[in-house]
């Protein structure tokens, strides 16, 4: 994508799963296992709140696109790991590197953001119902979603060209097993400190000012809980968000560990431990919580599992 004058780096050389040589084709196993259920979970949900009718809310139209990211996010990283837990050698092509951390910083901007407009959509159906329709209109939520992807389509590009126009003309090595933003940036040949003040300020804007939004949020979500007078109207209030709020806490307590821990407790294993979590199991996570803790998430999906089936029955009889 990017190529400065002064690149003598032609490939960089993974070396993440290095300590873990005895146990490369169980880790092979493992991710594949949880790269497969992400990915039949994430399709699911994007196919039945596409087909259901009762599935056109704005709750599920912001799901659909939350599910969609996740599909790219996770493919973005986990072919590539697969393979190379394979192989002898891990290693990924500079402009493959550069492509891999143009679409992770993409979705995981964008997530940002989706989770952010959920937030705020969850805000408006339980604190003021009765102009929930008025308000998260159609045009509305796609004016929303499509805010989220320019904005992380635009940090992207902006954070790729500027770490990859930098001259690498040391060591190609990175103790990680994907082309995470900091990693790849220690490997330049050259003063970086304006780039770590770029990565410092996308946190803040693109990441924790979205947490802070969702943070918020849930602050006047649950003051309007409280004033419900019975506790049946609670339960039914909160479940409403639950789910949601299971994702949020999955996505930015590991990023937040991961990006924001003291030094003093900073370590590579665990550092790439929590990696993993992010890029592989939280992913994973998304639509089961959806699944298991949304009836009507459920009953759409059992709808559409009867009527393939009779569909098959059907055309076995035939």
């Amino acid at each position: 994508m990017w190529k400065s004058n002064q690149t003598c780096v032609t490939e960089i050389v993974f070396l993440g799963f290095s300590d873990f040589q005895a146990l490369q084709v169980l880790l092979f196993v493992v991710v594949f296992a949880f790269y497969m259920v992400a990915l039949l979970g994430n399709s699911l949900i994007v196919i039945v709140t596409v087909t259901d009718r009762a599935l056109c809310t704005p709750m599920y139209f912001f799901l659909r696109n939350l599910s969609f990211l996740e599909i790219g996010y996770t493919s973005v990283m986990i072919p590539k790991m697969l393979l190379n837990l394979l192989s002898e050698t891990q290693t990924i092509s500079f402009v493959g590197c550069s492509t891999q951390m143009y679409f992770f910083i993409l979705f995981s901007i964008t997530e940002c953001c989706l989770l952010s407009d959920m937030a705020y959509d969850r805000y408006v159906a339980i604190c003021h119902p009765l102009k929930y329709t008025l308000v998260m209109n159609q045009r509305v939520c796609a004016q929303m979603a499509a805010s989220s992807w320019t904005i992380g389509t635009l940090v992207a590009f902006g954070q790729t060209a500027s770490i990859f126009t930098l001259p690498f003309c040391g060591s190609n090595n990175i103790s990680h097993f994907f082309c995470d933003v900091l990693p790849v940036l220690r490997l330049a040949t050259t003063d970086t400190r304006k780039n770590e003040a770029a990565v410092a300020i996308v946190a803040v804007v693109f990441i924790f000012i979205p947490f802070l939004l969702i943070l918020l949020s849930y602050i006047l979500i649950l003051s309007a809980i409280l004033r419900i007078p019975s506790a049946a109207g609670q339960r039914k209030a909160f479940s409403t968000c639950s789910s949601h709020l299971i994702v949020v806490s999955l996505f930015y307590g590991t990023i937040t560990f991961t990006y924001v821990r003291p030094k003093s407790i900073y370590s590579l294993g665990g550092d790439r431990l929590l990696s993993l979590l992010y890029t592989v199991v939280t992913p994973m996570f998304n639509p089961i919580v959806y699944c298991l803790r949304n009836k009507e998430v459920r009953r759409a999906l059992r709808k559409s599992i009867v009527r393939q089936t009779s569909f098959l029955i059907q055309c076995g009889e035939e």
